[in-house]
């Protein structure tokens, strides 16, 4: 692990972690950001940068809840031994490392009654959970001490015993304003070293609801997130000023977040009311978020035929096409393979024009269905050999990611594409990323 210094981070990602440190890894790409990842793990990564990271870019992640600046690092090996193992003389050794006046001095003294600071502990080994809140409760009145030593008055927002986890939601942070204030200290806890800091920056999941519900046309069953369609974008390594295509539109949910990255959008469907209401919904963001000049367009036309309605090359291409029916059951393995068979076509249709109009060294993110059977064994399309017909090559996110430790622990090399399924579901996303070759 690294020495502390002011340009590591700590991301606390989604749900699905491995799909938000490939949008991370492609984000960076994008943008000619040098950096590694100096250890990682379900709950948490550790990113090193050489420039500041601005704490807009949040807003431009769909898969990070959480950054925080560290402010130093220690062993696991002593925190495991200070808290599950309850030793005197490493709580002591502990104490001594934990920069809590370094982390009081970040916290502005309120303006008149008492400033409000959180803790969040995050945690890599399961064995850790059962102390998680005594650790929380401890940072916290550590914290508190150094608040008061330096003349601050502060309330410290612990959690009940019962809680589940003791890390502050995204709400809570907002609410009470704690990135402002610098005012929540993150606690994690890895194999090898544990990291405290203090977050920066916090996703705001209001934003997201607003663009998911709030725009003027709605197709829930068929809609994708704009969580999933902002990191479909940023595989795409899409930057203002590119143009963006997205060849299955629908309602425009994934032209949406292209818009907001200040690209040049271009949306096909093959259902006029689609392209309407995708026409609408780019309006209605446009004004929302006061872009100015917004360019897009979203035209009728068939994704098989794209180079009738598409003259230019493009230079980046994201798509959900149709993933099969709607299953109120599991399928069986024989309908399942049903579905796949009569989809091949399309894709393979689309892969063929996809390749005619995206610019050499151009990206698509490419969803396909990941069906649930009954048999246990989910079936998928063969997209990559499709793909390679078609004369595109796989991306995998992290061949070429600077792993400083873990990288042992977890094959995240061998892997090319990933799977976003809740467990209600019995369709699937299963996410490619694909590059044209110069």
């Amino acid at each position: 692990m690294s020495q502390p210094n002011r340009l590591t981070y700590l991301f606390i990602p989604g749900k699905n972690w491995k799909l938000s440190l490939a949008e991370l890894v492609s984000f960076f790409d994008a943008r000619g950001c040098k950096f590694e990842v100096s250890g990682f793990s379900r709950s948490f990564f550790y990113v090193r940068t050489q420039e500041q990271l601005q704490h807009g870019i949040i807003d431009e992640l769909g898969g990070t809840l959480k950054i925080a600046q560290t402010v130093a690092f220690m062993p696991a090996e002593l925190v495991s031994n200070a808290f599950i193992k309850d030793d005197k003389e490493a709580k002591s050794k502990l104490t001594a490392l934990l920069p809590f006046d370094a982390l009081a001095e970040r916290v502005p003294a309120a303006e008149s009654g008492k400033a409000t600071f959180g803790v969040s502990v995050y945690w890599e080994q399961p064995e850790f959970r059962p102390v998680a809140n005594r650790v929380q409760r401890a940072l916290g009145s550590a914290v508190k001490d150094a608040l008061k030593a330096q003349c601050k008055k502060a309330r410290f927002m612990g959690f009940p015993h019962d809680r589940e986890s003791p890390q502050l939601t995204a709400v809570e942070v907002l609410k009470q304003g704690l990135v402002e204030t610098n005012a929540e200290v993150v606690f994690s806890v890895g194999k090898l070293s544990a990291a405290i800091g203090s977050t920066v920056a916090v996703h705001n999941p209001f934003e997201f609801q607003k663009r998911d519900v709030e725009k003027p046309v709605q197709r829930k069953i068929f809609g994708i997130s704009p969580r999933v369609a902002k990191i479909l974008v940023n595989f795409t390594r899409c930057t203002e000023g590119k143009t963006f295509l997205d060849p299955f539109c629908g309602v425009g949910n994934i032209l949406q977040e292209a818009l907001l990255v200040r690209a040049k959008v271009i949306g096909v469907d093959i259902n006029r009311w689609c392209v309407e209401a995708a026409r609408r919904n780019l309006e209605w963001i446009s004004e929302e978020y006061s872009l100015r000049s917004p360019d897009f367009a979203v035209l009728a036309g068939d994704a098989r035929e794209l180079r009738i309605k598409i003259p230019d090359e493009v230079d980046c291409i994201a798509t959900e096409p149709d993933l099969g029916p709607a299953l109120r059951e599991v399928a069986t393995k024989p309908y399942a393979q049903r579905i796949i068979e009569d989809l091949t076509p399309l894709f393979d249709g689309f892969l063929d024009a996809a390749y005619e109009v995206l610019k050499d060294e151009g990206y698509l993110a490419l969803v396909t269905p990941y069906i649930r059977t009954r048999a246990g064994k989910p079936e998928t399309m063969p997209i990559a050999q499709m793909a390679e017909a078609a004369g595109f090559e796989a991306v995998w996110p992290f061949a070429g990611v600077a792993f400083v430790d873990d990288a042992a622990d977890f094959p995240l090399r061998d892997l090319a594409s990933f799977v976003d399924l809740d467990e209600r579901h019995k369709i699937g996303r299963q996410i490619s990323v694909f590059r044209k070759p110069p």
